[in-house]
């Protein structure tokens, strides 16, 4: 049990307004529904909240329709001028999931200022000492609070050699040896999978090489339940400040709540600077506002099979949701199951954005298609060096499976050297489309470019075209299923066909348009709203569902998406006339952030296309036909 003699307070930032919403949905939460809780936060009390960076940067405006910054403008207006706001950074992948520029990352750091940031955390999943350095000096020339992470993770295999409390001691001995400016330390397990002696003999070591008055700070998740431990261990170990949350968005894949934290310090000597018995007014507020939302059991209970597939709270929720919108939930187990494999192989990076994706999609992909049989680029790049050293040598046979099939040599020169510049490229964009090129527009376009993702499904684009795809972890109302019988109905043969063409029964997505005003501005957007049985999973991703309807011999053979629920579009490789071959890529659809060719089931003449580049689909619905 730890005490001190010392009375010493543990500062808080509240992370419900970030990490919560990124842990229980992705970060698609609409700002409306937060507003009044992180006001109210902010009124009792609260000096320091979590609000930007990680997905709360991009799913604003890649699934809900609103600019990343005007959001961030808004929280700071509620919370007052004095409040700290901190935002979470990914070192030379930014905000975004791909490695950016120097140039770009500098652009980030001025507009993360402007839009009310004071504390930047910034951290580098290779836990690659000189990429944090040189992405840590445009944060100190914004005028921000420089806090550097040192990321930490439980391996799902047995090594003296990294993730030990001595190869992280030696991280914070090198930054503290570098010439950047360092305003705190923190220790960031995002997957809640490291062990309590690991995090005491860690802090405890950091501590006695640190300036005096040099903030340490930790932050994990409740995923395996070992939070409280943990941060039990770290103050201990000398830890300074936490992250903590409040329910209905704590604990779970989130951080443990405050009240649970305050009683497992109760006559200890040490305290939270925030007023636990305050959580309740927190906490009623969220209920109301997010009534609607859907809670998934799998973010909001803990979980001990996390230690065998180190996924960060921050990652679980987002990709849960999209295997359920995708119809593949069933494979989740089985990606699992595969997690280890990829971390050793790949050299032990830690599972955080967007090293926690790039893992998780190679396990989606061993699955799917074989092990190995296809390289996610994010991962293939990562082995190859483009995001840094990894702490272990990766498997050579993987480096050369990821060389071939991305046609992408090693690399062994500076990451932000190798980076894109797309500045211009987004400006370029922004000027053929008529739009107003500031720094602000340049970065939402930026942020959203990928290789080989085509312009017109760039996010900052649709945003700033009224375009923006929305999708929202709303519950289904039972009310939404349509009627398809009613006492005042009538029947028999006599019924007139316009009633009956009116009142059918769907059977499959209806598409519409809806027009929202807002402080007297319109906006239009389409949307698909499918039946619940439409929605089932087909439980055979990579494979047409084999009970597709046949369509009349005269058409042709009809060519389906491999996912049985919904993807989008994101190639048409072919048009009507065009000859192809069985097994040629005709298509693509995204599922999982990541393109998914689609293959011509039979030799033939495109008869016609069905699709156009941006379309949502389900199995149910032919991308073209094949004569």
């Amino acid at each position: 049990m730890i005490t001190t003699s010392t009375p010493k307070k543990i500062r808080v930032m509240l992370t419900t307004f970030r990490d919560g919403l990124q842990s229980s949905f992705g970060g698609k939460v609409r700002i409306q529904d937060i507003l009044p809780a992180m006001k109210l936060a902010a009124d009792i009390g609260v000096r320091h909240f979590e609000f930007g960076g990680g997905a709360r940067y991009q799913a604003p405006y890649f699934y809900l329709g609103e600019d990343p910054f005007e959001d961030m403008k808004k929280m700071r207006e509620v919370v007052g001028p004095d409040a700290d706001l901190q935002i979470l950074t990914r070192s030379v992948s930014g905000v975004t999931l791909t490695t950016q520029s120097l140039e770009g990352l500098r652009l980030q750091a001025r507009l993360m200022k402007k839009y009310g940031t004071t504390w930047d955390r910034n951290f580098d999943y290779m836990n690659d000492v000189e990429n944090l350095v040189k992405t840590g000096q445009p944060i100190v020339d914004a005028g921000m609070h420089h806090q550097v992470c040192i990321a930490l993770m439980g391996l799902p295999f047995e090594s003296s050699v990294v993730h030990t409390p001595e190869f992280y001691i030696d991280i914070g001995r090198r930054l503290l040896k570098s010439d950047i400016q360092i305003d705190s330390i923190c220790l960031k397990d995002a997957s809640g999978t490291t062990d309590p002696h690991t995090i005491y003999q860690t802090a405890r070591g950091l501590k006695k090489i640190m300036p005096s008055d040099m903030p340490l700070w930790q932050h994990t998740h409740d995923t395996a339940s070992t939070a409280v431990a943990c941060y039990m261990a770290g103050i201990a170990g000398g830890v300074d400040g936490i992250d903590l949350s409040v329910r209905p968005m704590a604990s779970g894949t989130v951080q443990p709540d405050i009240r649970s934290m305050a009683h497992a310090l109760k006559n200890t000597g040490y305290s939270l600077d925030i007023d636990a018995t305050k959580m309740p007014q927190i906490e009623n507020v969220l209920n109301e506002l997010m009534k609607d939302y859907d809670f998934n059991p799998t973010t909001t209970i803990a979980d001990a099979r996390v230690l065998g597939f180190p996924m960060p709270g921050g990652a679980i929720g987002p990709n849960v949701h999209m295997m359920i919108k995708a119809g593949i939930i069933d494979k989740y187990g089985d990606a699992l199951a595969e997690f280890p494999v990829v971390v050793k192989a790949g050299g032990a990076w830690t599972s955080v954005t967007p090293g926690s994706q790039q893992y998780w999609l190679q396990a989606f992909n061993n699955v799917l298609y074989g092990r190995w049989k296809k390289i996610d680029p994010g991962y293939g790049k990562a082995v190859l060096g483009y995001f840094g050293k990894t702490p272990l040598p990766p498997d050579p046979a993987v480096i050369k499976a990821a060389s071939d099939q991305l046609a992408l040599p090693e690399n062994h020169r500076d990451p932000l050297e190798a980076a894109p510049r797309n500045i211009d490229v987004a400006h370029k964009a922004l000027e053929e489309r008529n739009l107003p090129i500031d720094d602000r527009t340049t970065f939402l376009v930026l942020a959203a470019m990928v290789p080989g993702k085509r312009m017109e499904l760039n996010e900052g684009i649709r945003l700033l075209t009224g375009k923006s795809k929305i999708d929202i972890p709303l519950k289904i109302s039972q009310n939404s299923v349509p009627v398809t019988t009613s006492p005042e109905a009538p029947s028999g043969p006599e019924v007139p066909a316009s009633y009956r063409a009116a009142h059918a029964p769907v059977t499959g997505p209806v598409t519409t348009r809806c027009t929202v005003e807002e402080n007297g501005a319109k906006r239009t957007f389409v949307i698909t709203v499918e039946p619940a049985a439409a929605a089932k999973p087909s439980g055979n991703p990579g494979v047409a569902p084999p009970e597709q309807p046949k369509p009349a011999s005269s058409n042709g053979t009809a060519v389906f998406s491999s996912f049985a629920g919904l993807v989008e579009v994101v190639d048409v490789n072919v048009k009507v006339g065009d000859v192809v071959s069985e097994g040629q890529a005709v298509a693509a659809v995204e599922a999982m952030k990541a393109k998914h060719e689609i293959h011509a089931p039979c030799n033939g003449k495109v008869s016609a296309v069905n699709v156009q580049i941006g379309d949502e689909i389900d199995a149910s619905k032919p991308i073209m036909m094949i004569s």
